[in-house]
């Protein structure tokens, strides 16, 4: 990872930090600081605009465009698999472009940090994902939870493909893709609570458990038609 994020130097994209050292003494490893703001529940009103979002979508598009010009070698290197696309690719997604990920800087969109979850994927499944966080892609009570609720997801998820530019072939699939990502992140989910890693297990019985996911996976296809961007 440390030396993919060197070769995004080498081709021109800033927005990601440059490692340091691979390991402190303390066992971590250490990269760049890189200064800005982050948006962290409750969110603030400025991460929830649409100048923002698209903000966000072109600065994924930035990264996608850098990603392809560094090869992947997936049979050489072993890449998490915990949030990457089942169908794999050559190009390393972020996979986890969350509002907590994202540097912004006099309210732009201009870094990503933790790429943690990075593996080879198709760079829609990486914008579905991304979508999926700041439309936000879930139901009316859930996103009411999260201080949302007055978004209109729909809309949202067009100003995100288009600030991203997806291709027009991809759109009438792109919420097949949603669905694809709801369901690795469920799983991502369920590993954590059935090893009782705290944190995970806390934040699932408090957003209502299994019952929370199966009322987001309803809704989406529910309201599919109107979900999918022109």
């Amino acid at each position: 990872m440390h030396r993919y994020l060197l070769c995004l130097r080498d081709v021109g994209f800033h927005g990601s930090p440059a490692p340091r050292r691979l390991r402190t003494d303390e066992g971590w490893e250490e990269l760049e600081f890189l200064h800005g703001e982050v948006a962290v529940p409750p969110y603030p009103a400025w991460s929830l605009t649409d100048e923002a979002m698209g903000g966000v979508g072109r600065l994924l598009r930035r990264y996608h465009g850098a990603s392809a010009k560094v090869p992947v070698d997936a049979e050489v290197v072993t890449w998490p698999t915990d949030l990457a696309d089942p169908e794999g690719g050559s190009l390393l997604c972020h996979n986890d472009v969350c509002p907590e990920n994202v540097v912004f800087r006099d309210g732009r969109a201009t870094a990503l940090i933790d790429f943690d979850f990075a593996a080879p994927g198709r760079p829609v499944w990486d914008l579905a994902m991304t979508a999926r966080y700041w439309a936000p892609i879930m139901d009316p009570v859930s996103a009411d939870v999260s201080g949302r609720g007055h978004l209109d997801a729909a809309r949202r998820v067009q100003v995100i493909v288009d600030a991203y530019g997806l291709a027009a072939d991809l759109r009438p699939g792109f919420i097949s893709v949603v669905q694809q990502v709801l369901q690795v992140a469920r799983s991502f989910v369920a590993r954590r609570v059935d090893d009782s890693v705290p944190a995970f297990v806390a934040a699932f019985e408090a957003h209502g458990g299994w019952e929370r996911w199966d009322r987001v996976d309803a809704w989406v296809a529910e309201h599919r038609a109107e979900l999918t961007p022109d």
